[in-house]
């Protein structure tokens, strides 16, 4: 089996994957604003980080005006699940149960998400 490209992002590269998912496109101004009201980060630092994300391949960006126009090349559910196969590989050693118990240890569980995650097994069971 031929596993999908592997998505290594940083916090501050994920925040900005994620704005530009929300947003579908956004200038380095709205990128910086839309991070915490760009109050800790430089707007040089931006700008740097998308340049270097669009040489990974990540976003791409086009000429309005003076403004690069900055958009998302690869696709959210791509990231997470990479991220997440890269996390559960790493950590749990690629066992799903360990992941799931680990959570369920150290986070607080309210019963509606109980609900939902009860969902998600039963209909994992029937189709299979």
């Amino acid at each position: 089996m031929i596993k999908n490209k592997m998505h290594r992002l940083g916090a501050l590269q994920f925040q900005i994957m994620k704005i530009l998912w929300a947003r579908r496109q956004a200038t380095v101004a709205d990128v910086h604003e839309a991070l915490a009201g760009g109050a800790e980060l430089a707007y040089t630092t931006v700008a740097t980080m998308l340049r270097k994300m669009e040489a990974r391949g990540l976003v791409r960006h086009h000429n309005a005006g003076r403004s690069f126009v900055y958009q998302a090349v690869i696709a959210e559910d791509a990231v997470t699940r990479s991220m997440a196969d890269d996390l559960l590989d790493r950590v749990f050693e690629g066992s799903l149960a360990d992941m799931v118990s680990h959570l369920l240890t150290t986070h607080e569980v309210n019963r509606d998400e109980l609900i939902r995650m009860e969902k998600l097994i039963a209909d994992k069971r029937r189709k299979s």
